[in-house]
């Protein structure tokens, strides 16, 4: 553990009291209107919305993205949401070596559908939750489903599925570049913008392949 990841954790769980008394503050999920991203806009992981801002700050950060997709009616989102998400220490780590993204699999079908397909691809694991590591140039290189916080049914912890996507994309980035699947970041964010223009506008047009 780096020194400068100790202060780190110290700096979050001095502050955690303080955070849990205020109820919480709120993230880039403010004013969702998802349920699901609703229900972690006061989490302590610095969740983004899916955005092209969300990859323009791991890009001036240089840091991977880290992806949850999930649905509220998904009880291994709730879980992991309970057992990772709310814990200071794990949401320090990666509001440090990440940015967070957030995606309701029920709000855009399309892209949850696109992602699961692209980790079954990579050959990893591909059911809700889904957790992706992307590169902030849309390379989709390391993931997996539910993890626990503790290894245990042959699932590594989470805290360790972390630390090795981090691991990964700070030492191994042009095999990343050779081997990871490019999600077209561009053709994504260009079809989020037609999709909420249509739900803004009541069209039933439906975009996407």
């Amino acid at each position: 553990m780096t020194i400068r990841w100790m202060l780190v954790v110290l700096l979050v769980v001095a502050c955690g009291f303080c955070w849990a008394s205020a109820g919480g503050l709120p993230n880039h999920l403010s004013g969702a209107s998802s349920q699901y991203l609703k229900r972690a806009e006061r989490q302590p992981v610095d969740w983004y919305p899916w955005s092209a801002a969300a990859f323009a700050e791991a890009r001036r950060r240089d840091v991977p993205v880290l992806l949850d997709v999930g649905a509220v009616w998904c009880p291994w989102c709730s879980l992991m949401d309970r057992e990772s998400y709310t814990n200071v220490e794990t949401a320090a780590y990666i509001n440090v070596n990440f940015i967070a993204v957030k995606v309701d699999f029920d709000q855009d079908p399309r892209l949850s559908a696109k992602l699961q397909r692209a980790q079954a691809l990579l050959n990893l694991p591909a059911g809700l939750p889904l957790t992706a590591f992307v590169t902030p140039e849309g390379k989709l290189y390391s993931g997996g489903a539910y993890f626990p916080p503790e290894a245990r049914g042959g699932k590594p912890a989470f805290r360790k599925a972390l630390a090795d996507a981090r691991q990964k994309f700070r030492q191994q980035r042009s095999e990343i570049g050779r081997d990871g699947l490019d999600l077209n970041l561009s053709e994504e964010f260009h079809a989020q913008q037609g999709r909420s223009f249509h739900r803004t506008h009541g069209s039933a047009e439906t975009l996407g392949r």
